[in-house]
């Protein structure tokens, strides 16, 4: 765990869904703070990771039926997880739909100045390649008119400068022109 999620850990607030939770390292963290949290993810294989460190995680994709709709007070999108699916405007109004009127959406974005967009990439590892999958990429200066497009606001931006991460907390109901 890094500094600066260790530091985002403790201010979330309970229950927290981790959206594409991997091997489960945010909800590991999270229920060591004493803070309820559920991770999803569609890959057997990390859910099997996760699972053995003793995180709560659910094998599903987070267009499936997810048990707390509505309620949760945190979504989280952390490394890159707003490209889920390639389309992050789909992706925000599922998280919106997910997290409760009062709740934010926590989203992990490339830096100001790189490119948004969808891509079709794949991973390669000492097995060889897998297969071909839609993804996005969005960037700090795109944010607002995803989020708004997405039916969420930015509520505030949040640059990690000893990590050079850039993360922004959205949510419902917040005017896309309160954050500069």
């Amino acid at each position: 765990m890094t500094e600066s999620e260790r530091l985002l850990l403790a201010g979330m607030a309970a229950p927290v869904l981790d959206v594409g939770c991997g091997p489960g390292r945010v909800v590991e963290g999270l229920g060591r703070l004493g803070v309820t949290a559920l991770g999803v993810d569609p890959l057997a294989g990390a859910v099997a990771l996760a699972q053995r460190r003793g995180a709560p995680v659910l094998q599903r994709s987070v267009f499936d039926p997810l048990p707390g709709a509505g309620r949760w007070m945190t979504v989280v999108l952390l490394d890159g997880n707003v490209g889920i699916g390639g389309d992050p405007v789909r992706l925000l109004a599922r998280c919106r739909d997910l997290v409760a009127d009062a709740g934010s959406v926590l989203v992990e974005l490339e830096p100001p100045g790189c490119r948004s967009g969808a891509h079709r990439v794949r991973l390669e590892g000492h097995a060889g390649f897998g297969p071909w999958f839609e993804w996005a990429v969005v960037s700090v200066d795109a944010v607002a008119g995803v989020a708004s497009a997405a039916g969420l606001g930015v509520r505030a931006i949040h640059h990690a400068t000893n990590e050079d991460r850039w993360f922004a907390a959205l949510a419902k109901g917040v005017d896309a022109s309160a954050v500069a």
